[in-house]
């Protein structure tokens, strides 16, 4: 782990380890587990990494008694995370850690198109009274339908959010069976496409795999009614990124919300940085001041578990 990961976990790493002799490796040399920590990451993007991160990786790959890695992310798409695994190195993540902040993020940007923000903060910058009553009064949300697309930590805080709002949920999940929330409607990955016509948000918070990897493409955004909107809080693989664009230019869609994209960092001559209906965030949904702790305690619990032999919390399988 990092000197910082090191300093972060001090206080619970011998109670996790239940007092047994150890020692902390700094990048570089072999160990039997490893934790990449938010600091580890930085920067980088899993397309274009940091000297710091590469060094990391490299060091993942070089150390031969490794048999386990805890990842400060909720996802393990990053290229290393499966090459580990092909190894036979357990990968676990510390999905839930940020969660809140997520549902949080996804929220304000449902909000923000429902209430028309970037038309009024287009207004703002210059300096145009434009009161909504000129262009056509925003939709109650009570009534509309949501489709969730990742029925985990995120898609269920973000459910329970907007069923208080009023809307309908829709739930598409990995599996065919019912949700644990048995209000709402519930569907597999596969089936997707027979709900989009009733889909005045498509909410998605899924985990990337082969099953949802160019999931929303052209002719699942077709299937969208006229006035839908689109927010992405997952991967930004899960979408055909130029077709998402056509259907924005040409109105097929009214808005998106996007914090992930097919590459990152989004090239500046992107047309998604300027197009009125949209709004972009730099992969930031999940960023807040307390992670670092969360993700801290679910890799000390973790720690406990494999100390004891135990089932790992979050192992990608």
């Amino acid at each position: 782990m990092s000197p910082q990961a090191a300093a972060q976990t001090a206080p619970g790493l011998q109670a996790a380890l239940d007092g047994r002799a150890h020692l902390v490796v700094s990048p570089g040399g072999d160990a039997d587990i490893a934790f990449v920590s938010r600091d580890v990451t930085g920067l980088s993007t899993k397309h274009e990494l940091l000297p710091h991160t590469l060094a990391f990786h490299d060091a993942l790959r070089n150390a031969p008694s490794l048999r386990w890695v805890h990842a400060h992310s909720a996802g393990a798409d990053r290229p290393v995370y499966g090459e580990l695994r092909a190894r036979g190195v357990e990968v676990t993540t510390s999905s839930g850690a940020n969660a809140s902040v997520v549902v949080q993020t996804a929220l304000a940007g449902v909000l923000m198109l429902a209430r028309q923000f970037p038309q009024l903060l287009a207004a703002q910058r210059v300096h145009a009274w434009s009161p909504l009553l000129g262009s056509g009064l925003p939709r109650d949300l009570a009534g509309q339908t949501a489709v969730i697309v990742g029925w985990g930590p995120i898609g269920q805080g973000l459910g329970a959010l907007l069923s208080a709002l009023g809307l309908r949920i829709v739930c598409v999940r990995g599996s065919e069976a019912p949700a644990a929330a048995p209000a709402h409607e519930s569907l597999s990955y596969e089936r997707l496409h027979t709900v989009l016509p009733r889909a005045d948000w498509l909410l998605l918070a899924c985990p990337l795999s082969e099953r949802t990897r160019g999931l929303v493409g052209a002719a699942a955004l077709a299937r969208m009614p006229a006035g839908a909107r689109l927010v992405n809080v997952s991967r930004g693989e899960v979408v055909d990124e130029p077709a998402l664009i056509d259907a924005l230019r040409g109105g097929a869609l009214s808005g998106a919300y996007l914090d992930v994209f097919a590459h990152e960092p989004l090239s500046a001559d992107s047309p998604l940085w300027d197009l009125p209906n949209v709004i972009v965030t730099p992969h930031t949904a999940g960023h807040s001041d307390g992670n670092e702790a969360r993700v801290a305690g679910i890799f000390l619990d973790n720690l406990q578990r494999w100390m004891r032999g135990e089932p790992l919390l979050n192992r990608v399988a």
